[in-house]
This record gives structure tokens, sequence and C-alpha cells, in this order.
């Protein structure tokens, strides 16, 4: 197994990022097409690179148990304080390439904008099937790069980066593909800047802050998911 790969957010500036959390999908649009490609009501979820556990109560409201595994320890421990309260939600240190779970052991792996993002993560693909029972899902959020003004800024930043091609890997891999347009609010124009200085390098943040006139923003997010088999049916 090689090592994680450090965040270039999260990791760095676990604080600036729970604002941008608290920013992220003001209308819960994610969570409502997770809802219906991926219902967790009553049944075992696992959140994988959860980082601090801002997601892991969303889940634990209507889910039977939620485990949230992170690779970085500072982001554990603080997933560890964050769900101290919740008897239903388990925090551990694991890895998508080794996810300390035994198999057949949840029915949802839930992964946001972490370890997935295209060719590469095959063995995360490999072990995250390996936890599913059968008929779970494995949904993989990530950022909607073809979605101006966000995804914009971020081809110009990562011009080696091809959304086309991040689709065609996960369509090969069996996912389907649905699509979300999402509202990030600040409370703050210092929020926002401080957000899109983690998001992007210095000169693109600038562009992206002087091209954000008030205090919203609107992200696109591609929802991939893949079901595994449910078994013979005889």
């Amino acid at each position: 197994m090689t090592a994680p790969i450090p965040s270039p957010n999260i990791w760095h500036w676990p604080d600036v990022y729970e604002v941008e959390n608290r920013a992220q999908d003001a209308d819960g649009a994610v969570f409502a097409e997770l809802r219906r490609v991926a219902d967790w009501a009553g049944r075992d979820v696992l959140d994988l690179g959860c980082g601090t556990g801002f997601h892991l109560p969303v889940f634990a409201a209507g889910a039977r148990s939620v485990v949230g595994v992170e690779p970085h320890p500072p982001l554990v421990d603080r997933a560890c304080r964050r769900t101290a309260g919740l008897d239903t939600v388990t925090v551990l240190a694991g890895s998508a390439e080794r996810i300390p779970l035994p198999e057949n052991s949840v029915d949802i792996v839930h992964a946001r904008t972490a370890y997935f993002f295209g060719a590469g993560c095959g063995p995360g693909i490999t072990e995250s099937m390996r936890v599913l029972r059968p008929g779970g899902v494995l949904a993989v959020v990530d950022l909607d790069a073809t979605v101006g003004p966000y995804g914009e800024w971020m081809r110009t930043d990562l011009p080696h980066y091809d959304p086309a091609g991040v689709e065609s890997f996960f369509a090969a891999q069996g996912f389907e593909l649905s699509r979300v347009r999402t509202r990030w609010e600040f409370d703050s124009r210092e929020s926002l800047r401080a957000v899109l200085g983690i998001e992007f390098s210095g000169k693109i943040a600038q562009r992206a802050y002087a091209q954000t006139p008030g205090l919203s923003l609107e992200v696109g997010y591609r929802i991939h998911t893949r079901r595994a088999p449910a078994g013979l049916l005889y």
C-alpha cells in the first residue's frame, strides 16, 4: 500500500476547510440526490476519507450505523471529537486502499472529493466493493469541472485535468453518473476569500474572488455510483 497523498487543503487548513464545509451545498442538493441513488435510511454507512467528520452526523441522523475512515491522524482526532456524543458513529484510521472493515459489512460507501479522482484509484474501488454487501452502493462525489464559474477556475488551475477523461474512466468501471448544481453561501467576503485561497493558486484565487461579487457561488458536482452485485436469483 502506498502512503496517502496529502490533501492540498483540509490537511493544511482544517479550520478554513470547516468554513468551506459550512458554505457548501447550502440547499442540500447533493444529499437529496444521494438519498435518491443510495438511500442510507436504516442502513450501515461508511464515509471514506471523512476528514474532520463533517458529514458523519448527517448520515447518523437516519442510518443504522456510520463508520468514518480517515488516513490523516489529526483529522481522525477531530472527527472523533465531533462525534463523541453519537453512539452509532465510529471513527477509524485507515485509507481507501486498506479499509479496516471486514467483507460485506456496509450498505453504502460514501466518498466526497477524496481519493477517487479518476485513473489510478482502481485499488480503492476494489477495496470499497470488498466491504459492500450485495446490492450495496459506492457513491463517489466529486466536483464537476464543466460547470462554471468554479469549474473554469479549476480547469485553469489544473490544465492537465480532463473532466471528460475522468467521466470515461468511471463509466468504464461500471459507474452511473448524475450531475448536481449547488449553491455555496458564505457568511462574509472574508470567508469567501479564505476558502478560495485554499482551493486555488494565488492568481486564480484572486481572479475567483474578483469575479464573485456577493456571498454566493454556483458549483457543480458529479455523483458516480456503482452497485455491488446482488447475487444470483433462483
